[in-house]
């Protein structure tokens, strides 16, 4: 099998911002007037998932109204946040990205809120190596469909998604690509093409195909 594109999640496989995204949320929920706040734990296990997943899990009995201005106003907090960021971003993914970039289409893929993955190219520095990318955030549609609507607009022949996290997994199947594992992430799951334990070996992996 040989691909002729890569799209990569962002949270979980390219970096770890999970501890901003603590600080937006408490933000968001206190200005909003909720009496509760998130802690790391509870935000990592719901790195991947849908707004409308995240929402129901946190403030579960609000509205949907009350949710949907509850996530606004943590949107907000983020982009206000940006310049303050502190993410980890994982072992040798600028030099992977940019490595690969040179033999296969790079895409991005994140559930995230409209300009996410903006902020993840212009804080790593990788946006040269990026072909094409879709949030979540800009036309609400769920990874599946956007992957294929990836695949479409960039003419891709055999794509693979590489995620972190078992709804990664699914979705990838759901729209017929191949799924790569990378194990340092937010979760796991047992339906995968390949798996790596760091973004190196993976890299040299794909290099050497």
């Amino acid at each position: 099998m040989k691909p002729d594109s890569l799209i990569f999640d962002m949270d979980g496989t390219l970096w770890d911002n999970v501890d901003s995204y603590v600080v937006v949320w408490n933000r968001g929920l206190t200005v909003k007037g909720f009496d509760k706040q998130v802690t790391r734990n509870e935000l990592k296990g719901l790195m991947g998932k849908a707004p409308d997943v995240m929402l129901d899990t946190i403030v579960p009995g609000a509205s949907r109204e009350r949710q949907m201005e509850l996530f606004d106003e943590v949107v907000a907090q983020y982009q206000q946040y940006v310049p303050d960021m502190k993410p980890r971003i994982f072992e040798g993914v600028y030099d992977g990205l940019e490595f690969l970039s040179e033999k296969y289409k790079i895409l991005l893929l994140s559930n995230c809120e409209k300009d996410g993955l903006v902020n993840f190219m212009n804080h790593t520095r990788t946006r040269p190596f990026i072909t094409d990318y879709m949030e979540f955030g800009q036309n609400f549609k769920p990874k599946e469909f956007n992957m294929n609507l990836l695949k479409d607009r960039n003419h891709l022949t055999l794509p693979i998604y590489v995620g972190d996290t078992d709804s990664d997994a699914q979705s990838a199947k759901k729209a017929g690509l191949p799924f790569v594992l990378v194990t340092y992430g937010f979760g796991t799951t047992r339906d995968y093409w390949l798996k790596f334990d760091s973004f190196p070996e993976l890299t040299e992996y794909f290099l050497g195909l």
